[in-house]
């Protein structure tokens, strides 16, 4: 078996190849042929992809070998997809991607190894801060596509949800180690279910009413069902209680519906989910467009550059999965779901390799967090789901979800160097 670097290089070469010839693919749609631009974001990307591989080899060489090809295939994806859409945006995503890998990097020199669990210490802080840039666009927030998610400072505008899910991972992994055990005490039995006492449902309640005021004031449902989804993840992990889990499920639920009955914004999404038809050249234009270039696709696609994602609103965002789908077709589009599936796969096992509670929860919530936003936003612009403004993590356009994402990649290769198993005597080799 090879040492994990040499597995994570040789896999990084097949993304780099992968991406030139995305790049030229593009261009070679165009009867110009192929320009600089194709070459020069070949280039950027590899030197991107080299820098984060060696600072992973350099700071970390224990780490996770599959993570950082994963990731880099996702952003590659996401660069051709928007080279191809939107040419002049794609530098600013390569700079954001740069951004992201230094985040990374000053993640891995910090929190490598053993040093994850100083921020353990540092819960309370994480929780402040967390909830109020969570909260804060209620008060000072753009409304953008009818939610309210985003925040300008001077010529910038971000999205504080996007790192606020991390601090608030991160104060949630360091709770649930410190209340499992009360939590997870039960003294009552409802028919064959064993049920813990009413008193122990307090931060099930807590986390309830924050998710539904973002789903009612910030009109934002992606970021309601992503926080609630990844609190119940881990208070199951946490205690092993399934009743935890289906009183907030109901919660949720009954929350919902009467936040439907209530607010004409709930109604509209919903309604728009449930039938576009009803006002295909209206609210409904983007999903019916979005389900006809699925649709266009096929098995194969129509191919990079011949197909006409850019008739959807925003595609080079929220819309990029529906671009891949109609140019790539089918197979592009496993291709991307089955990458997030596999991070996905390695993140929960990095959790259930941690060697420490909080390692284990904390790698849980990250993953959990990635994996309910990549389903949401891409069952969402299939009409699986209603439609929502969060990001397709690695892939759509934008600097806060690249941010953000490369510092969750960053934790979890942090953890993994520290489970994973360690070499005996001279050996060399080994996972």
């Amino acid at each position: 078996m090879l040492n994990n670097r040499i597995r994570e290089s040789s896999l990084l070469l097949l993304v780099f190849l992968f991406a030139i010839i995305g790049a030229i693919l593009v261009d070679l749609s165009d009867v110009s042929g192929v320009s600089l631009g194709a070459i020069f974001l070949a280039g950027i990307l590899s030197l991107l992809i080299l820098a984060a591989h060696l600072a992973n080899r350099f700071f970390l060489k224990e780490a996770d070998y599959s993570l950082l090809p994963c990731a880099f295939l996702l952003a590659s994806f996401g660069a051709i997809m928007i080279y191809r859409l939107k040419p002049s945006l794609v530098w600013f995503q390569l700079v954001w991607v740069g951004i992201g890998i230094l985040t990374m990097t000053f993640t891995l020199v910090f929190f490598g190894g053993k040093n994850y669990r100083v921020l353990e210490n540092y819960k309370y802080i994480c929780a402040l801060t967390g909830v109020v840039l969570l909260l804060s666009p209620i008060f000072f927030g753009r409304e953008i596509y009818g939610a309210k998610l985003w925040l300008r400072v001077g010529p910038f505008s971000f999205q504080p949800a996007e790192i606020a899910k991390l601090l608030v991972i991160i104060f949630l992994a360091a709770y649930l180690k410190e209340k499992s055990e009360l939590l997870s005490t039960s003294t009552r039995k409802l028919r064959n279910m064993v049920v813990p006492d009413i008193k122990h449902f307090g931060p099930l309640l807590i986390m309830w009413a924050i998710s539904l005021a973002i789903l009612v004031l910030e009109k934002d449902l992606g970021s309601s069902l992503l926080f609630f989804g990844t609190f119940l993840v881990m208070l199951y992990v946490a205690t092993g209680r399934i009743a935890y889990v289906a009183v907030g499920i109901a919660l949720f639920t009954v929350g919902g519906a009467a936040c439907y009955g209530i607010f004409p914004h709930i109604q509209t999404r919903v309604d728009i989910w449930l039938n576009p038809w009803l006002d295909a050249t209206g609210r409904g234009y983007q999903i019916v467009q979005s389900l006809f270039a699925i649709a266009s696709g096929g098995v194969s696609g129509t191919g990079i550059g011949l197909g006409y994602p850019s008739h959807i609103p925003a595609v080079h965002t929220d819309f990029i999965f529906s671009a891949i789908c109609e140019e790539l077709g089918f197979l592009g589009g496993a291709a991307v779901i089955l990458t997030y599936l596999l991070v996905t796969y390695r993140g929960l096992k990095i959790g259930l390799q941690a060697r420490d509670d909080f390692g284990k929860l904390l790698a849980v919530g990250l993953t959990s967090a990635f994996a309910i936003q990549s389903w949401i936003i891409m069952a969402g612009v299939t009409k699986l789901a209603p439609l929502t403004g969060i990001t397709l993590p690695f892939m759509s356009y934008g600097g806060s979800s690249i941010l953000s994402n490369f510092i969750l990649l960053g934790l979890l290769l942090s953890i993994s160097a520290e489970s994973s198993p360690k070499p005996s005597g001279g050996e060399i080799y080994g996972e």
